[in-house]
C-alpha cells in the first residue's frame, strides 16, 4: 500500500502533462491559431494562464491563448470592449458551432465537447480553450473586460516571473502544490460553484502564505495552507502586476464567506487524515485524502 506521501507524490505526478496531452493541446492551438489568423489581423499569438505557467490542473481546460492584434485593426481599440469581443464570438460560433462557444468577461471560450470520466480522465484530451483579444500597450497589454466596460492593462510575464521564482524558493514544489489545491477547487463535491473564483486568485495569495520553505510534509503543508486561506480569503489581494483591479474583486462577501467555510472544513479534514495515518490506519488516511482532494488522488 502507498504511505501517504508516496500518494501525494503520485497524485503530484498525474496532474501534470504528459506527452499526449501536449500534443493534443498543441494540435488545439494551432488549429485555432490558424483559424483565427484568415479572420483578423493578428501581429502574434501566444501561450498564458496557468497553462504557460505550469500551474493548469486537471482536466485540462479553458487554455489561454493571447491574439495580438496588429495596427490595421486598431479600431476596435477606439470602441466598446464589447464590439471586439462579439466579432470573435461570431467567427468562431461560425466555425464549432454556438453551442461549443461562449462569450465570456475577457475571453470566448470554445469548447470541444470532452466530458471526463468518473476519475476525470478525458483520453488525453484538452476541453477547451480560452482566445483572448489584445492590443500591446507599451511593455503591457490590454484586453477587453465587458463587465467593466473597458479595456484593462495586463501583464503575464510579470505573472510567469512570480511564479517561477516562488516555485524555486519552495524547493521546485510550489507549483504542484497549487495545481493540487486548483484540483480541490474543482471538486465535484463543492457542485458547479467553485470555492475559490477566479482560479487565479489561488496562486495570488499561494504567493504570500505559502512561505517559510518545503518541509517535506504535503500532508501538514495542506492541513496548514487551507487554514491560512480560510484565514485570509476577506483580505484584498492586488493585481501581481499592479496594473489591474485587485484579483479578489471577483468575490463578494457571501462568496467569500462560503470559500472561508469550505476551507476550514479542508483543514479540518486534512487533520483528521493526518491523525488517521498516526494511527496506523493508511487505507483510511488515503481514502480520507482522496475525497478531500478528488479521484485523481491515489489509493493504490
Amino acid at each position: 500500500m502507498l504511505t501517504v506521501d508516496e500518494a501525494f507524490r503520485k497524485f503530484k505526478s498525474r496532474l501534470e502533462l504528459n506527452s499526449r496531452e501536449q500534443q493534443n493541446a498543441s494540435a488545439r492551438q494551432k488549429e485555432i491559431r490558424e483559424f483565427l489568423e484568415t479572420k483578423f489581423a493578428i501581429s502574434n499569438s501566444f501561450l498564458t494562464g496557468s497553462y504557460a505557467r505550469y500551474t493548469k490542473t486537471k482536466p485540462l481546460k479553458d487554455i489561454d491563448i493571447f491574439f495580438v492584434l496588429n495596427d490595421s485593426e486598431h479600431r476596435y481599440r477606439d470602441k466598446a470592449p464589447s464590439v471586439v469581443m462579439d466579432d470573435f464570438y461570431d467567427v468562431l460560433a461560425k466555425e464549432y458551432g454556438s453551442d461549443a462557444v461562449r462569450k465570456q468577461s475577457r475571453t470566448i471560450n470554445v469548447s470541444f465537447g470532452v466530458v471526463p470520466d468518473d476519475e476525470d480522465n478525458t483520453d488525453y484530451r484538452i476541453l477547451s480553450i480560452d482566445v483572448v483579444p489584445a492590443f500591446t500597450a507599451g511593455d503591457n497589454y490590454e484586453i477587453p473586460d465587458i463587465d467593466s466596460d473597458k479595456w484593462i492593462k495586463t501583464n503575464p510575464k510579470t505573472y510567469a516571473d512570480k511564479a517561477t521564482a516562488a516555485h524555486q524558493a519552495y524547493s521546485n514544489e510550489w507549483k504542484g502544490l497549487v495545481r493540487m489545491v486548483k484540483y480541490w477547487n474543482n471538486n465535484s463535491r463543492h457542485g458547479s460553484d467553485k470555492p475559490i473564483k477566479p482560479s487565479f486568485l489561488i496562486e495570488v495569495m499561494a504567493l504570500q502564505c505559502l512561505y517559510g520553505g518545503w518541509h517535506s510534509r504535503f500532508d501538514y503543508e495542506f492541513e496548514g495552507l487551507f487554514s491560512t486561506f480560510a484565514d485570509r480569503i476577506f483580505d484584498e489581494w492586488p493585481d501581481p502586476a499592479g496594473l489591474g483591479a485587485p484579483i479578489s474583486d471577483d468575490m463578494d462577501s457571501d462568496r467569500k464567506q462560503r470559500a472561508k467555510d469550505l476551507l476550514l472544513t479542508a483543514s479540518q479534514e486534512a487533520r483528521e487524515a493526518i491523525n488517521l495515518a498516526k494511527q496506523g490506519r493508511n487505507g483510511d488516511a488515503l481514502k480520507a485524502w482522496r475525497n478531500l482532494f478528488g479521484p485523481r488522488f491515489p489509493l493504490s
